[in-house]
């Protein structure tokens, strides 16, 4: 017997069936490939924004996802860097041969862990208590928890025109019967639908006729524990090119032979990564539309080299329409498609039907993570994987769940509106969803989220100690900046109308960055830059974070008041109706929680308050 089984091996199970190991349990990952374990069946890269934040959270926990990213590096930028902090990201081209290799090293050699290559098809359920799975090869697995972590697999269909395939990505087997297992045993299963452009020959394609992006000649890592250690300048090239009229008629003709509009699908797709054909219908005023060529490996011989990725150019349409498509884009008149893009079709469960603890409503001891949960992208999958690895591991010690708020992550961000608001599309993470965003920095994730980590069992004494040195400079620079003093003459010539102050007055000048800093105050040298930078950041925008704080603060409050799981909406006198079914369906754990679900109005919140304040304050 297995104390956790974690099903699926991509992005989600990697991190959860890793945090259950790490911690020390003794954990079984089953999945259907071991040589797919960290596929990227999509786009060859890690991060973007929003999404690189979640993996610089994932890392700061525990996680794998920003340590492997580093290690298989193509090409890094950060995205943004020209805007305030709040909103800047890394996001990196990674190998796409490199990456699940690397990945798979980790994961072998990882001590409490297991891995079988089969097939789940169906949950043993006590009494509404978990007691492990059942396989396609007949084989029982018992367990106390289980982490479904499926991916795209359940139930999936490859489309492209009218035809339809009963596969996974990359015509991989898939799950034809847990999803009606997940049914019969009262989910809701709802059909979502992504999809994925073409591959490209990249000899086949005239870079004469495009824009070289480059990646940044700053380095830059996403693990808090790693080093940058590349060389920026022998960084992989992606090229820009755009759509024109000639792609929009050959779209706007065959529009009925797609797929999605001639009505051969039947899931909902991600609106914010809409297929090509979508772009050209929704915004008919665009004359182009924005395309990007991306390399996904540079090892010689393996099936991803010299094949670049035509990112914005995801489609459904039959192969031939493909091919006039692709060869209407200029500087790919005489490509050679290597691999034809496809949409596919998957089941999900409706994700009111879970905890904040990523634990399921339904069935004790089961917790979901990923596209299961109808979410899409490698990042949000990952974010959510190591959450329901370290709440699995705390519901086997006894312990109470890691649930992170909106103030804290991205990840708590992430998970809060799938509870409380569900999604009928793949839920994608973007900046705007976080209100808190200023406080949720790509440079203070491990300040964020370390102490859950180190608590949980994820981060080791070196690490922990490094987090708690960090935390010291930042403060005794702090110190020194509102006490030290620099001259008029030393700022001669590097800021505008200079005069004798203090370093704290000069960091919030508009102009002054690390550089500027660097040269009149010496005393920088003594710490990290990632230090000073977090001190130049925390200086310059001190107002806003410290009313982000007292506006956190606010939910903090609320979310203390929390609601008793027994509660009885329907003795809660005037409610509305809608109110009152909406918080029966996904039983809020606080009144923060109450008051973010959509048709629970203010009027409601006050009537609950008032009813919790009576009926429950002994308790």
């Amino acid at each position: 017997m297995y104390e956790a089984i974690v099903v699926g091996g991509g992005h989600a199970g990697i991190e959860a069936s890793h945090a259950l190991a790490k911690i020390g349990h003794k954990t079984l990952l089953i999945t259907g490939n071991i040589k797919n374990i960290g596929d990227m069946p999509c786009n060859p890269s890690i991060g973007g924004t929003s999404k690189g934040v979640i993996v610089r959270e994932v890392d700061a926990l525990g996680g794998l996802m920003g340590k492997i990213a580093d290690k298989s590096l193509l090409q890094m930028k950060m995205l943004n860097g020209s805007k305030g902090p709040a909103v800047q990201c890394l996001r990196a081209q990674a190998d796409k041969e490199t990456y699940p290799q690397n990945m798979q090293e980790v994961l072998l050699k990882q001590d409490n862990l297991e891995i079988k290559e089969e097939i789940v098809e169906e949950l043993m359920v006590e009494d509404g208590h978990l007691t492990g799975v059942k396989t396609d090869k007949g084989n029982k697995y018992r367990s106390k928890v289980v982490v479904l972590t499926t991916g795209t697999y359940l139930k999936s269909e490859i489309l492209r025109g009218s035809t339809k395939e009963q596969m996974g990505p990359h015509g991989e087997k898939r799950s034809n019967h847990l999803s009606d297992n997940l049914k019969n045993l009262g989910f809701k299963i709802i059909r979502l639908k992504t999809g994925t452009p073409p591959r490209i020959d990249a000899d086949s394609v005239d870079y004469s006729k495009m824009k070289e992006e480059l990646g940044d000649k700053e380095k830059y890592s996403f693990s808090f524990d790693v080093e940058a250690v590349y060389d920026v300048e022998k960084q992989e090239k992606c090229y820009l090119i755009y759509t024109n009229a000639k792609t929009h008629k050959i779209i706007n003709d065959n529009l009925k032979q797609s797929a999605m509009y001639g009505g051969y699908v039947s899931g909902v797709g991600p609106r914010y990564c809409p297929s090509i054909e979508d772009k050209i219908v929704k915004f008919k005023d665009k004359e182009k539309h924005i395309l990007f060529l991306e390399p996904q490996s540079i090892v010689e011989g393996s099936h991803y080299y010299k094949a670049l990725y035509l990112q914005g150019f995801s489609t459904s349409m039959p192969i031939d329409v493909q091919e006039d498509m692709v060869h209407s884009l200029e500087g790919l008149e005489n490509a050679k498609i290597l691999e034809y893009a496809y949409a596919i079709e998957y089941d999900a469960i409706d994700p009111l039907q879970i905890r904040p603890s990523l634990e399921s409503k339904i069935i004790d001891g089961l917790f979901t993570a990923g596209q299961i949960n109808g979410t899409s992208g490698y990042e949000e999958a990952a974010g959510q994987g190591i959450i329901a690895g370290i709440n699995a591991s705390n519901k086997l010690k006894g312990k109470e769940p890691l649930v992170l708020k909106r103030n804290e992550a991205y990840i708590g961000v992430l998970i809060d509106d799938l509870v409380t608001k569900g999604t009928i599309e793949p839920y994608r993470m973007l900046t705007s969803r976080a209100e808190f965003r200023l406080l949720l920095r790509h440079d203070n994730a491990d300040i964020r989220l370390r102490d859950y980590g180190y608590d949980a069992g994820m981060i080791s004494e070196e690490q922990y100690s490094r987090l708690k040195s960090k935390e010291s400079d930042i403060a005794r620079l702090k110190v020194l900046i509102t006490t030290d003093k620099i001259k008029k003459d030393v700022l001669e010539g590097k800021v505008d109308n200079p005069r004798t102050m203090s370093v704290f007055e000069l960091i919030k000048r508009p102009e002054v960055d690390f550089e500027i800093l660097e040269q009149v105050y010496p005393k920088t040298r003594e710490f990290d830059r990632k230090v000073v930078e977090e001190v130049i950041i925390e200086t310059k925008y001190e107002g806003y974070i410290e009313k982000a704080y007292r506006d956190a603060e606010k939910l903090i409050k609320l979310e203390s008041k929390q609601i008793p799981e027994d509660i009885d909406y329907d003795k809660v006198s005037n409610l509305a109706s809608e109110a009152r079914q909406k918080l029966k369906s996904i039983r809020p754990i606080s009144i923060a929680q109450a008051s973010r679900i959509s048709g629970v109005n203010p009027a409601d919140i006050a009537i609950l308050a008032v009813y919790l304040k009576k009926e429950y304050a002994n308790k």
